[in-house]
């Protein structure tokens, strides 16, 4: 089976509804050119940490502005999105978080309904050599703690968001459950990711010999944050079947689970794993 995905990078900034025209505009130019399922990259609608915390209160429910943009854009367009990151003040059992919220990426159907929801699991508390210097996710994000692997018609999709992507047994939990195909939004800094996404990209393909779908933001969004671009479709094998280097734009590229069967049945890696 083969099916035309498309991975969506942009530089968003702090007009959300500025960066919701954005990302519609590129959605429909995938699917234009025929993609099934989309792919936005984290924080694609709300870049600005000041605005995490109310935007997240405006997204408690489905009519939330974002969360309605995603799934009226999925269903007039008949197409998958994975809808990069969205700021949400409750947790998958409808509990409130308090002056925080969760990363949520929503997988949305054809038919706009919520297929999955995904609570980034790691954050990123790190010091970076840039501008900005220092990053402290947990200040304004709560962590959340579950596996998402999915069934769909093109396969079964896992959903990794960003920082997760330095973390292999994710992707390996993940691959154990039955992932196919995973995607990947992320707005890695220019700093780390000009070192370590496209190394660390592939790697996570080849371990898990998955389709990866890896949407990054990709260039200056103020005077201190930049990031580093590069998104790209990756195959089972670890071959960067497409991608986009700085900039906004979309890229788009041919799955093939026949591909996938081959790599897997070659190198028979789940059945050689010993621990």
């Amino acid at each position: 089976m083969t099916t035309r995905v498309a991975v969506v990078q942009m530089v968003s900034g702090m007009d959300i509804q500025k960066n919701l025209e954005t990302a519609g505009h590129w959605i429909e130019e995938a699917a234009r050119q025929g993609a099934e399922l989309v792919v936005l990259p984290e924080n694609f609608a709300v870049f600005s940490v000041k605005q995490m915390v109310q935007s997240g209160i405006d997204e408690k429910d489905q009519d939330g502005p974002i969360r309605t943009f995603l799934s009226k854009t999925a269903k007039s367009l008949g197409i998958w999105i994975a809808g990069g990151t969205v700021p949400c003040i409750t947790r998958p059992d409808g509990s409130d978080i308090q002056n925080r919220v969760r990363s949520v990426c929503r997988l949305y159907d054809s038919e706009g309904q919520e297929a999955a929801r995904y609570d980034k699991i790691h954050l990123f508390d790190a010091d970076v050599n840039d501008s900005q210097s220092t990053y402290r996710e947990s200040n304004e994000i709560e962590h959340g703690g579950d596996v998402v692997v999915v069934d769909t018609p093109f396969g079964k999709i896992g959903i990794a968001v960003c920082y997760d992507l330095r973390f292999g047994e994710l992707f390996i939990k993940m691959e154990k459950s039955g992932a196919e195909i995973i995607v990947l939004p992320a707005a890695f800094t220019k700093e780390t990711g000009d070192a370590h996404w496209e190394p660390l990209v592939r790697a996570r393909a080849i371990e898990t010999q998955t389709w990866l779908l890896a949407s990054n933001q990709g260039g200056q969004h103020t005077s201190k944050r930049a990031t580093s671009g590069s998104s790209m479709i990756v195959d089972p094998w670890g071959k960067i079947v497409n991608r986009i280097y700085t900039g906004e734009g979309v890229i788009l590229g041919e799955i093939n689970m026949d591909h996938l069967k081959k790599c897997r049945s070659s190198i028979p890696v789940q059945q050689h794993r010993r621990l």
